[in-house]
Protein backbone atom coordinates (compact mmCIF):
# COMPACT_ATOMS: atom_id res chain seq x y z
CA UNK A 1 0.00 0.00 0.00
CA UNK A 2 1.09 3.76 -0.79
CA UNK A 3 0.29 6.89 1.46
CA UNK A 4 -0.26 10.22 -0.77
CA UNK A 5 0.89 13.01 1.50
CA UNK A 6 -0.82 16.35 -0.63
CA UNK A 7 0.45 19.94 0.66
CA UNK A 8 -2.38 22.28 0.26
CA UNK A 9 -3.51 25.78 1.39
CA UNK A 10 -6.37 25.82 3.78
CA UNK A 11 -8.78 27.57 1.54
CA UNK A 12 -12.49 26.15 0.22
CA UNK A 13 -11.78 24.75 -2.68
CA UNK A 14 -8.57 22.80 -1.84
CA UNK A 15 -9.51 19.27 -0.81
CA UNK A 16 -12.28 19.30 -3.24
CA UNK A 17 -9.68 19.89 -6.24
CA UNK A 18 -7.44 16.67 -4.98
CA UNK A 19 -10.97 14.86 -4.63
CA UNK A 20 -11.96 15.47 -8.09
CA UNK A 21 -8.48 14.95 -9.68
CA UNK A 22 -8.11 11.37 -8.05
CA UNK A 23 -11.94 10.43 -8.75
CA UNK A 24 -11.40 11.71 -13.09
CA UNK A 25 -8.44 9.53 -12.82
CA UNK A 26 -10.99 6.82 -11.66
CA UNK A 27 -8.85 6.50 -8.57
CA UNK A 28 -10.68 5.11 -4.88
CA UNK A 29 -10.10 6.87 -1.64
CA UNK A 30 -9.81 3.95 0.61
CA UNK A 31 -8.72 5.81 3.99
CA UNK A 32 -8.20 9.76 4.60
CA UNK A 33 -7.06 11.96 7.37
CA UNK A 34 -7.00 15.72 6.52
CA UNK A 35 -6.74 18.78 8.36
CA UNK A 36 -5.46 22.52 7.99
CA UNK A 37 -4.24 24.80 10.29
CA UNK A 38 -3.75 28.44 9.71
CA UNK A 39 -3.20 29.10 6.24
CA UNK A 40 -2.15 25.36 5.20
CA UNK A 41 -3.41 22.27 5.26
CA UNK A 42 -2.55 18.57 4.69
CA UNK A 43 -4.61 15.47 3.77
CA UNK A 44 -2.83 11.81 3.78
CA UNK A 45 -4.34 9.06 1.61
CA UNK A 46 -4.64 5.78 0.74
CA UNK A 47 -5.52 4.59 -2.53
CA UNK A 48 -6.85 1.62 -4.52
CA UNK A 49 -3.98 2.71 -7.30
CA UNK A 50 -1.14 4.32 -6.34
CA UNK A 51 0.12 4.35 -9.85
CA UNK A 52 -2.64 6.14 -11.21
CA UNK A 53 -2.94 8.22 -8.54
CA UNK A 54 0.67 9.22 -8.37
CA UNK A 55 0.32 10.09 -12.44
CA UNK A 56 -3.00 12.17 -11.11
CA UNK A 57 -1.58 14.39 -8.64
CA UNK A 58 1.63 14.74 -10.65
CA UNK A 59 -0.31 15.73 -13.67
CA UNK A 60 -2.59 18.17 -11.88
CA UNK A 61 0.45 20.03 -10.35
CA UNK A 62 -0.13 19.34 -6.91
CA UNK A 63 2.83 19.19 -4.26
CA UNK A 64 2.65 15.58 -2.70
CA UNK A 65 4.88 12.63 -1.09
CA UNK A 66 4.23 9.12 -1.12
CA UNK A 67 5.63 6.60 1.85
CA UNK A 68 5.25 2.75 1.86
CA UNK A 69 2.06 1.95 4.22
CA UNK A 70 2.45 -1.54 6.86
CA UNK A 71 -0.89 -2.81 7.64
CA UNK A 72 -1.46 -4.92 10.94
CA UNK A 73 -4.92 -6.73 12.45
CA UNK A 74 -4.93 -6.82 16.44
CA UNK A 75 -7.41 -8.24 18.28
CA UNK A 76 -10.55 -5.37 18.72
CA UNK A 77 -10.03 -5.20 22.99
CA UNK A 78 -8.46 -2.61 25.38
CA UNK A 79 -4.90 -2.49 25.12
CA UNK A 80 -3.72 -3.93 22.08
CA UNK A 81 -2.94 -0.71 20.53
CA UNK A 82 -1.06 0.41 23.21
CA UNK A 83 1.62 -2.84 23.40
CA UNK A 84 2.45 -2.39 19.51
CA UNK A 85 2.68 1.47 20.27
CA UNK A 86 4.86 0.83 23.09
CA UNK A 87 6.59 -2.17 21.26
CA UNK A 88 7.53 0.31 18.26
CA UNK A 89 8.23 3.22 20.77
CA UNK A 90 10.84 0.57 22.52
CA UNK A 91 12.39 0.61 19.17
CA UNK A 92 12.79 3.66 18.49
CA UNK A 93 10.47 3.73 15.60
CA UNK A 94 8.59 6.46 14.73
CA UNK A 95 4.93 5.95 13.94
CA UNK A 96 4.11 8.78 11.29
CA UNK A 97 -0.04 8.34 10.83
CA UNK A 98 -2.01 5.30 11.54
CA UNK A 99 -5.33 4.71 10.32
CA UNK A 100 -8.14 2.37 11.11
CA UNK A 101 -8.97 0.50 7.83
CA UNK A 102 -11.64 -1.70 9.13
CA UNK A 103 -12.86 -2.46 12.25
CA UNK A 104 -15.18 -5.58 13.59
CA UNK A 105 -15.77 -6.53 16.87
CA UNK A 106 -13.28 -9.08 17.17
CA UNK A 107 -10.40 -7.26 15.06
CA UNK A 108 -9.60 -4.10 14.46
CA UNK A 109 -7.10 -3.72 10.74
CA UNK A 110 -4.67 -0.69 10.80
CA UNK A 111 -2.38 1.08 8.33
CA UNK A 112 0.97 2.78 9.82
CA UNK A 113 2.90 5.13 8.11
CA UNK A 114 6.86 5.08 9.01
CA UNK A 115 10.31 6.75 8.46
CA UNK A 116 11.91 3.05 8.30
CA UNK A 117 9.06 0.84 7.91
CA UNK A 118 11.26 -2.30 6.96
CA UNK A 119 12.67 -1.72 11.00
CA UNK A 120 8.86 -1.38 11.66
CA UNK A 121 7.73 -4.64 10.43
CA UNK A 122 8.89 -6.60 13.04
CA UNK A 123 6.91 -4.97 15.93
CA UNK A 124 3.37 -5.29 13.77
CA UNK A 125 1.17 -8.62 14.74
CA UNK A 126 -0.44 -9.92 11.79
CA UNK A 127 -3.31 -12.36 11.28
CA UNK A 128 -3.15 -15.25 13.48
CA UNK A 129 -0.64 -12.87 16.46
CA UNK A 130 2.69 -13.72 14.13
CA UNK A 131 4.80 -10.81 13.47
CA UNK A 132 5.34 -9.24 9.80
Amino acid sequence: MTEFVVRLDNRPGSFARVAEVLADAGVNIEALAAWGLDGDGLARLIVDDAEAARRALDDAGLDFDEHRILTSELPNRPGELARVARSLADAGINIDALYVLRATPGVVELAFAFDEPDEAAPHLPVRGGASV
